[in-house]
């Protein structure tokens, strides 16, 4: 019964990581790797921040400030992201003289993928600060 259960997750597990690897390029890589690294960062300082509650709660409030500010660069990259990307996608368009809803329609999706990986970043951050806030008091 275990080894159905392990054999299922794993199938599970790949199917989603499969998938949003797939999404992650699918978005445009520089862009959503500036957005990756951000919230890498934002990670990197939620861990500093509760290793620091006990010790030293003024570093610890310091970090919230970081993973603000990483969050919200996070946000502004991935729209920056879709700006450029519905810009080069309407020169296409300008280029081509014809306007397939297909085209468009997955155009679209590119260009949204940057800003949905950016607002998760920007969620994850939010969360961040909101459990450490509420941990700090």
């Amino acid at each position: 019964m275990k080894l159905k259960i392990l054999r299922i997750m794993a199938i599970i597990t790949g199917l989603i990581g499969t998938t949003l690897f797939n999404r992650f390029m699918e978005g445009g890589a520089l862009f959503m790797s500036f957005v990756l690294i951000c919230l890498i960062i934002s990670f990197y300082f939620t861990v500093k921040s509760i290793f620091n509650i006990k010790s030293n709660i003024e570093i610890s409030r310091k970090m919230l400030k970081h993973i603000k500010d990483s969050g919200s660069l996070g946000l502004a990259l991935g729209v920056m992201g879709s700006f450029i990307g519905l810009i080069t996608a309407f020169d296409v368009l300008e280029a081509t003289g014809e306007a397939n809803p297909s085209v468009i329609a997955g155009g679209l999706k590119v260009a949204l993928l940057s800003t949905l990986f950016g607002l998760f970043t920007y969620s994850v951050s939010k969360f961040s600060i909101l459990i450490l806030r509420i941990v700090q008091k």
